[in-house]
């Protein structure tokens, strides 16, 4: 079907409006001699409203005087008529081809030049030196050698272990992996901060100056390991004598380093779960609708089924499939295909226990999904929630109780 319509737009169509005693005549001939009508539509009881390619126009004339009937044109499609339409007006062909050879030219330049993956070089060095090697911003991009901007980058920045260099339209996309060395220290001043909120049950320092305490309450974002070490307190200028009630003078600054060590906390989830006495559950019927359709920008042309779905309860999955890209145009159409899946409805009773243990099941899932894997579970409670009012759901609530490491990494600026 979709070739067909295709092949008649090419061809050109006419929309034509039957009238007479009997277009049901008309049609039978015409079918009956060859000549494809689709379409069909009746508007009156003596008048429908058909498609006809443009070459079977000419037989349909005799068709006429012997049914009877008389056809109008309503409207003309396809092909041919964008071309008569176009030679009327020359200017306006002349600027599209000249629009479309601009956006050829423009789109044959390098516009973006992004860069990903870098950490300790800055995107402004790596932008350098592939400037160097021919990429750069308002490049044109068959003067590009992917290969040689990408050994530059990798001689010229001792750091970097590995480029990748690709073009995509109008944007090139600098991928870099650096260098890890065996043994290498990061060496920038950072602290140690919670993650979450919890109540510190354990911390061991291996660098850095405790900012809290075990049985201390902590937030999110709060510094549990600080990587600025104060000066010993006490500590006098070299000749100086102490005298009494004076306040010592410090004269060593503090020392920044990058803090490490474990902070162990303990760690509340909630979950939340129902059950309903009486459920209404859906399931599918194995029954299924199809509709075929070509989207140009916003507007859709439906190709096959309908949008009337025959179903009163269903899921639809929707497929997408975009034309593919010519060199560097992206044509707007798209192959939409609409699943439509037929649900069916029914009732499923449960005893209080039954709904009680599907209940705590949900609020236990719902907490579960929300603790990380290295976390240890120590304690689980689970306490059904009582209303005023008797109801048909059952409502339990979950709290589970883990020990974690919280401390996460966050470099400052001295």
């Amino acid at each position: 079907m979709l070739l067909f319509k295709m092949t008649s737009f090419l061809y050109g169509y006419l929309v034509i409006l039957v009238t007479g005693d009997a277009p049901e005549k008309f049609v039978n001939m015409a079918a009956s001699r060859g000549i494809y009508l689709w379409d069909i539509t009746r508007v009156k009881e003596n008048a429908v409203i058909l498609k006809v390619r443009l070459n079977a126009v000419k037989p349909l004339r005799h068709i006429a005087r012997r049914t009877h009937c008389r056809f109008r044109i309503r409207r003309r499609a396809g092909f041919p008529f964008y071309v008569v339409w176009l030679r009327r007006r020359k200017g306006l062909a002349l600027g599209a081809v000249f629009f479309l050879a601009a956006l050829y030219f423009l789109s044959s330049f390098v516009w973006f030049v992004d860069v990903k993956g870098n950490e300790k070089v800055s995107a402004a060095e790596v932008l350098e030196v592939a400037g160097e090697a021919g990429l750069s911003r308002g490049a044109p991009k068959w003067k590009i050698n992917t290969v040689e901007v990408e050994k530059n980058i990798e001689d010229k920045i001792p750091l970097i272990s590995w480029t990748g260099v690709y073009i995509k339209g109008t944007k090139v996309t600098i991928e870099v992996a650096e260098r890890t060395v065996v043994g290498e220290e990061d060496r920038r001043p950072t602290h140690i901060v919670a993650k979450k909120s919890g109540l510190i049950k354990e911390i061991l320092i291996f660098s850095g100056h405790p900012a809290v305490k075990e049985g201390d309450t902590v937030i999110p974002g709060q510094v549990l390991i600080s990587g600025e070490i104060p000066p010993p307190e006490g500590q006098q200028a070299p000749g100086e004598e102490k005298k009494p009630g004076d306040t010592p003078k410090i004269t060593r600054p503090s020392r920044y380093v990058h803090a490490k060590g474990v902070v162990h906390a303990r760690v509340w989830y909630e979950g939340y779960g129902e059950a309903e006495l009486i459920e209404t559950i859906r399931h599918f019927t194995g029954a299924t609708w199809t509709c075929f359709s070509m989207k140009f920008r916003d507007r859709e042309i439906i190709l096959s089924g309908s949008q009337n779905v025959p179903f009163e309860i269903y899921e639809t999955k929707t497929y997408v499939k975009r034309a593919p890209q010519w060199r560097n145009l992206d044509l707007p159409v798209e192959i939409v295909t609409v699943k439509y899946m037929e649900l069916e409805e029914y009732k499923e009773e449960r005893l209080r226990d039954g709904a009680l243990k599907l209940a705590e099941e949900r609020a236990l899932e719902a907490a579960l999904e929300q603790i990380p894997g290295d976390a240890r579970v120590q304690e689980r409670r689970l306490e059904e929630a009582i209303t005023a009012h008797p109801e048909d759901l059952v409502r339990v609530e979950a709290v589970i109780e883990t020990i974690e490491d919280i401390g996460a990494d966050r470099v400052f600026n001295p």
